[in-house]
């Protein structure tokens, strides 16, 4: 465990940073490259002095923009075109569509930003925007801020305890659950906030 954890630091440090930027933007075209394997092992050696954190922390959101942006516009030119003639098949029909449409110009800001938080969803959350239409600006902004504040979480584990695979791998879980936590209650505090009844003015004339 320990040789293979090395064998991952001096993987990432040979790489360097132009190397965590293609390896972050693969990872978020559906590429199977869990972001985990390369930022914890990038924030040990950010603290081993080897690596900048916040160059680093650039390089890892400029690749998962890049990436996002890219199943954005696949999603976003081609998306509806395949889903008009094999939707059918997989019982996402027109009306489904139209849901999707509704859902994102009410909420597509809050579901883009807590859904690149959130392990096993993020890598996902471009194809729906990108379907919906998303308005791009918008899009980057929330992928880039849900992104980015998840990277810097991985870069901070590794530079807390990225030396040590065993503690990685028992603490990651606990981390995982406090973000999904997190998530929770910012979602909990949106809708909250989205629904409140507005109070009229109860000014009247004289």
């Amino acid at each position: 465990m320990e040789a293979f954890a090395q064998w991952l630091v001096t993987v990432v440090h040979d790489v360097g940073y132009p190397g965590i930027l293609i390896a972050m933007a693969l990872g978020n075209m559906l590429v199977p490259i869990p972001v985990e394997v390369i930022l914890i092992p990038a924030g040990y050696l950010v603290e081993q002095g080897q690596m900048k954190g916040l160059l680093l922390l650039a390089c890892a959101m400029a690749g998962d923009i890049s990436g996002s942006l890219f199943s954005f516009y696949i999603a976003f030119h081609f998306g509806r075109r395949i889903l008009v003639a094999y939707g059918k098949y997989l019982f996402f029909g027109p009306e489904r569509m139209e849901l999707l449409d509704r859902f994102f110009v009410s909420h597509g800001e809050i579901s883009t930003l807590t859904g690149r938080l959130v392990p096993g969803l993020r890598h996902f959350m471009a194809f729906p925007a990108g379907l919906s239409h998303m308005n791009v600006k918008k899009f980057t902004l929330y992928t880039g801020t849900g992104g980015g504040l998840w990277s810097a979480i991985l870069i901070g584990v590794g530079y807390l305890i990225g030396g040590n695979r065993d503690m990685v791998k028992h603490y990651m879980p606990y981390i995982e659950g406090i973000v999904i936590a997190g998530v929770g209650l910012m979602i909990a505090v949106y809708f909250m906030r989205h629904n409140k009844p507005k109070v009229e003015g109860s000014g009247g004339q004289s």
